[in-house]
């Protein structure tokens, strides 16, 4: 097995951090704007993606599995691609500072496929967004976010 691993730091509150972690505005405003679901322990999230001409590139449905305040938040994926299926979501937050850490982790890949590189750097490409939700106001959620091929 092979992981995604990113780590950033955020000017931010550890509570806000959290927030835009587990609610669906939050999620919303820095990941994807169609966000739904609940986002509860055994509740499931619906994450669509779509071009910005508006047309559906796919999407993720995740279980939240834990949720504890101010320190952690995993998912395991439930439907989407057949590479993400079965593998974990993590976000580990710390306070030090002014900056809030949070250490990123993707989990339990099967193979490092090609597909895999371009969820990195999309994952590197949306935890800035996150930061800069946090740090300025506004995140650059799908469909507005950095494109870097054809997979979007």
């Amino acid at each position: 097995m092979v992981d995604i691993l990113h780590r950033v730091g955020i000017k931010a509150p550890l509570n806000e951090v959290y927030k835009a972690l587990t609610t669906r505005e939050g999620l919303a405003a820095w990941w994807t704007n169609d966000t739904q679901g609940e986002s509860k322990v055994g509740g499931v999230l619906n994450f669509r993606f779509r071009a910005p001409d508006g047309s559906e590139l796919g999407g993720f449905e995740m279980k939240v599995l834990e949720l504890h305040p101010g320190e952690r938040v995993l998912w395991q994926v439930v439907d989407g691609p057949a590479e993400w299926i079965g593998t974990k979501i993590s976000w580990d937050l710390r306070q030090e500072d002014d900056y809030c850490l949070v250490h990123f982790k993707h989990l339990d890949w099967k193979e490092p496929v090609e597909f895999m590189h371009h969820c990195s750097t999309k994952w590197a490409i949306f935890l800035m967004s996150l930061k800069s939700l946090l740090e300025t106001g506004k995140g650059s959620p799908s469909p507005n976010d950095v494109k870097i091929d054809s997979w979007n």
